[in-house]
C-alpha cells in the first residue's frame, strides 16, 4: 500500500518534500518506510547496534528541521544518510567507545589480495547471476537472499546495499562510513561472496 501511495501521490524527491514540509502525514509515513531502515543500518554500521535505533530517530529530527534548507543537490536518501552518519561519528565520538571500523575484516590475511596501490589484485566478485526481474520472481531464492543478507555483518550490508543497491560511489561510501577503500572492497567482496555463495547452494539443491 506504501509503495502504490509513493508511485501515485509522491513519486519524486521534491513531492515527497513538499508533502512534508506542509505537514502530510502520509508524505512522513512514506518517507519512514522507504528510508529508516536503511538509516538504521547505516547507524549500525558505525557505532553498533546498541545506539542505531537512537542515531536513526535524532536524524529524522534533525532533517526534519533542516528539510526546508534541503536543496536537491543529492537524493533524498543520500541526505538522509549522511545526516545519519554524521549523527552517528558524533555520538561515537562523544561516547568516546573504542568502534573498530575495521572489525569483521581484518581477520583474514588480504596482504596477498592487495597490490601496492590497495587495489585488488583479482577483481572483486561479480554478480554472475540471471537478470534481478528472475531471481526475484523465485519466491523462495528471494527469501534466501533476504536471509542471508540479514545474517551478514552491519558493515557488509551498509557496502552492499549502498554500492549495489543504491549507486552509490566508493569514494562516497568510505566517506559516509568513515573506512578506507580497501576495507570497503573487502567488504563488498565478502558480503557478494555470502550472497552468491547460498544461490549457488540453492540452485544446486533444485
Amino acid at each position: 500500500m506504501t509503495d502504490k501511495l509513493a508511485q501515485n501521490d509522491f513519486g519524486n524527491d521534491a513531492a515527497l518534500i513538499q508533502g512534508m514540509l506542509v505537514g502530510d502525514s502520509t508524505a512522513f509515513e512514506i518517507a519512514v518506510a522507504l528510508y529508516h531502515s536503511k538509516m538504521v543500518m547505516i547507524a549500525k554500521a558505525i557505532i553498533g547496534e546498541a545506539f542505531a535505533e537512537e542515531i536513526a530517530q535524532d536524524a529524522w529530527i534533525s532533517a526534519i528541521r533542516s528539510l526546508a534548507d534541503f536543496g536537491g543537490r543529492s537524493s533524498l536518501y543520500t541526505w538522509l544518510v549522511q545526516i545519519t552518519a554524521n549523527a552517528a561519528k558524533t555520538r561515537l565520538r562523544r561516547e568516546k567507545r573504542q568502534v573498530s571500523l575495521d572489525e569483521n575484516w581484518q581477520q583474514v590475511d588480504n596482504a596477498d589480495r592487495f597490490d601496492h596501490t590497495a587495489h585488488w589484485r583479482e577483481p572483486i566478485s561479480q554478480w554472475d547471476l540471471e537478470t534481478p526481474e528472475t531471481i526475484l520472481a523465485n519466491h523462495q531464492l528471494s527469501e534466501i537472499i533476504r536471509q542471508t543478507f540479514e545474517q551478514l555483518p552491519p558493515q557488509q550490508q551498509a557496502v552492499l546495499t549502498l554500492y549495489d543497491l543504491e549507486g552509490e560511489s566508493m569514494t562516497e561510501i568510505c566517506n559516509i562510513l568513515d573506512i578506507s577503500a580497501s576495507n570497503a572492497r573487502v567488504l563488498l567482496h565478502r558480503a557478494r561472496s555470502a550472497i552468491q555463495q547460498r544461490i549457488h547452494q540453492y540452485q544446486e539443491s533444485v
